[in-house]
């Protein structure tokens, strides 16, 4: 088992940036592959990033080039650096852990990002 709780998100201007950082607490976090997803309303939830156990990182088309995953395995934390933000990027965006073996996931509460002037 693993428990994720988001830290930051708020209010930010079109072309600004904003972190988020997601603590992890209850397992071996190294061995988990972490993501961030996000889910607008009326929309279905989508992946924004991911980065391996071992460290490789994917994105999605939309965020390359503005947005950086990485991870923390000492603090167990995740973090989502997001730059250039466009009104497109709000969202409600969620930490996820996906267990190596089993492929069960797991979702902290999600936090709000709104991108607007």
């Amino acid at each position: 088992q693993i428990q994720l709780v988001e830290l930051g998100g708020g209010l930010v201007q079109p072309g600004g940036s904003l972190g988020l950082s997601c603590a992890a607490s209850g397992s071996i976090f190294s061995l988990y592959d972490m993501g961030w997803y996000r889910q607008a309303p009326g929309e279905q939830r989508e992946l924004v990033a991911t980065i391996a156990s071992g460290g490789s990182t994917n994105y999605a088309d939309s965020v390359k080039g503005r947005f950086t995953i990485s991870r923390d395995n000492a603090k167990k934390r995740v973090s989502l650096q997001m730059n250039s933000l466009k009104p497109e990027d709000t969202a409600v965006y969620y930490c996820n852990a996906r267990h190596p073996w089993t492929g069960r996931n797991y979702w902290g509460q999600g936090t709000q990002v709104t991108v607007s002037s």
